[in-house]
Formats: structure tokens, C-alpha cells, sequence
């Protein structure tokens, strides 16, 4: 593969590029604006309808908590994200919208803060990342546009078709694996944990850095398939001992305050280590980011903004705070 333009050492391989760069027709800032417009419409006029009409009293934060919950903010971030509202207007006497909305922006980018953290790839490789998730979430589609910006940075990378319930599982990641030029390990009837198993044998064998475990996706409340995805995860480790270096939990944004369920069984099954959140595009609940950053602060990696295959974005508080209260 092409040497990277800036190696930080001799021999390492360039991290996660966390700066805005030009992608296609968009940059990092603009393709998170557009594919959180749903959002900021609904909180904008909300917003906005809220100050023509009201004073800035108790009456008025009781309507911008109702305002904030409607993009699934959550009841315990909407009630801090009042509570430091109402003190910095009172200590900067703010009367219009535009410094109220500059309040939210700046209290939501502090928030959003906790749970900003890129994915840096360790050099114990292969790195193994365990996708877990309900099916629907996007969970396939995801490590597509996962492997393609690994291979943006010069990695090699493997998948493993570790979800063999699924037919069309195996299938679509063949599909990515072809579009992406790299293998794709699978088997039609094979043992989930045999097939990750294999797959990370094979990347230490091959020198691979990266190797991405899909894993089934059926509902968490089921106990065979925690069982199941807990099981992956030792066999993992037997395989390679820092393994696996990641899991991360794929989380469709449309579900709003469910998603916060879904993180709390996994994660009490598996220790998740980063999120990715998908369709934020299609939704207007885009505030469930401040909701899991209160709730359970687990890093967001990533964010869905759109189906190209470059619409997987690293996440940055700043400008996703910006995207919804611009």
C-alpha cells in the first residue's frame, strides 16, 4: 500500500486523523450540518416560536425542557443543560434567542466533551474490534464505512463474518469486502466464535493490523446471545492476548431514549469501549447523544450522517453541538 504522507514515528502507522478535512463535495463540519438538519429545524423553530411568544421566565424554561426532550435529550441532561442555561442568563442578563442559543450550544459542547474521544489504534496488533448491535441499527453497513477509513490511513484490514445467523450477514460483508479490496472471512454454517477465531489467526499470521468481528444481532434481552457474544469475546482473547482492543456498539439514532437501554445491557455484558451512531440523517432525535453523554458516558468513535460510504464521521463535540443549534 501507499506509504502515509506523515508518520508521526519510524515504523508506526499514522492515527485516526481527527481534523477537518475535504471529503467528496462536503467537509467533516458541513456533511454533520446537513446530516443533522432534521434536528436543528425541530429545536431551531421550537426554539425560536418559544421567544416570540415568551418572556424568560419559569414558564419559559418548563416549554425549552419540553423542547429539548422532543429531541431526546433525556430528563436527567435537560434537566443540567436548564439548570446551567438559567444561571448563565441570569449572570449575562441574555434577552434574545441568539445568546440563549450560544448558552445551549456552549453547556452542550461541555457535555458532549466527556464522550469525545477518536479510536486510536494500538500497534499490539491485529487489533481486533467486536461490532456488536441489534439487526437494523446499520451494524453492516457500518464496518463497510469503518474498513474504508482504516484503509484511508494505510491499515490492513480483515473482516470476520462472525454473525452466521443471518444469511444475508455473510453476504453484505462481501459485498464491502469487495468494494473495499479486502478478505472477508466467513462460513455458511460455521460457529461464530470459530469464524472470529480463524479470522484473527489469520491476521497475525498475515501481518494485518486491523481485524473487525461482526457479531449476531438479535434483541439483547435474549440470553443466548449475550451468552453468545460473551463467549466471542474469550475466544478473542485466547486467540490474542490484548485482544479484543475494542467493542463497539452500533446504535441507530431513530430509537431515541431506547438506545440508552440497549447500551445498558450491553454493556454490562461486554464492557462496551466506543459507540457508533447511525441514521442521524433520517432522525430528529439527535439530542441522544447528550443523553447517553449524562446517562453512561461511553466514548462516541463515530457518527452516521448519510449512506455514502464516506459518511462515517469521527465525532467532535464542538461541531456536532454547532450542527444542532446553528
Amino acid at each position: 500500500p501507499p506509504k502515509p504522507k506523515v508518520a508521526a514515528r519510524k515504523n508506526e502507522p499514522p492515527s485516526i486523523p481527527t481534523k477537518e478535512k475535504k471529503l467528496g463535495f462536503f467537509s467533516f463540519t458541513e456533511k454533520i450540518k446537513i446530516g443533522l438538519t432534521k434536528t436543528r429545524e425541530k429545536l431551531n423553530s421550537q426554539i425560536s416560536d418559544l421567544f416570540y411568544n415568551e418572556k424568560i421566565d419559569e414558564s419559559f424554561y418548563e416549554e425549552l425542557e419540553m423542547v429539548l426532550l422532543s429531541a431526546d435529550v433525556g430528563i436527567s441532561a435537560t434537566g443540567m443543560l436548564i439548570e446551567k442555561v438559567k444561571l448563565s442568563v441570569k449572570e449575562n442578563k441574555v434577552i434574545d434567542s441568539k445568546e440563549l442559543k450560544n448558552l445551549l450550544k456552549l453547556h452542550l459542547t461541555e457535555l458532549l466533551k466527556t464522550v469525545e474521544e477518536p479510536l486510536i489504534i494500538s500497534k499490539a496488533y491485529p487489533f481486533v474490534i467486536m461490532v456488536v448491535g441489534v439487526n437494523g441499527t446499520g451494524k453492516t453497513t457500518s464496518i463497510g464505512k469503518l474498513t474504508k477509513l482504516f484503509l484511508n490511513d494505510n491499515y490492513k484490514v480483515l473482516i470476520a463474518a462472525g454473525d452466521t445467523f443471518r444469511a444475508a450477514a455473510s453476504e453484505q460483508l462481501a459485498v464491502w469486502g469487495a468494494r473495499n479490496n479486502v478478505q472477508v472471512i466467513s462460513q455458511s454454517n460455521g460457529d461464530p466464535s470459530g469464524v472470529i477465531f480463524d479470522a484473527v489467526s489469520s491476521a497475525k499470521a498475515k501481518n494485518i493490523n486491523i481485524v473487525i468481528a461482526d457479531t449476531a444481532g438479535r434483541l439483547p434481552t435474549q440470553k443466548h446471545l449475550i451468552d453468545e457474544i460473551t463467549k466471542i469475546k474469550r475466544v478473542i482473547n485466547k486467540c490474542h492476548e490484548h485482544a479484543p482492543q475494542e467493542i463497539l456498539l452500533v446504535i441507530d439514532a431513530n430509537t431515541g431514549q431506547n438506545a440508552i437501554n440497549q447500551l445498558r445491557i450491553f454493556n454490562e455484558a461486554l464492557n462496551i469501549t466506543g459507540l457508533i451512531i447511525t441514521k442521524l440523517d433520517g432522525s430528529a432525535k439527535g439530542g441522544v447523544v447528550a443523553a447517553i453523554a449524562k446517562e453512561i458516558p461511553v466514548p462516541i468513535r463515530y457518527i452516521g450522517v448519510g449512506e455514502g460510504i464516506d459518511d462515517l464521521r469521527i465525532f467532535n463535540a464542538a461541531d456536532y453541538a454547532e450542527a444542532m443549534f446553528e
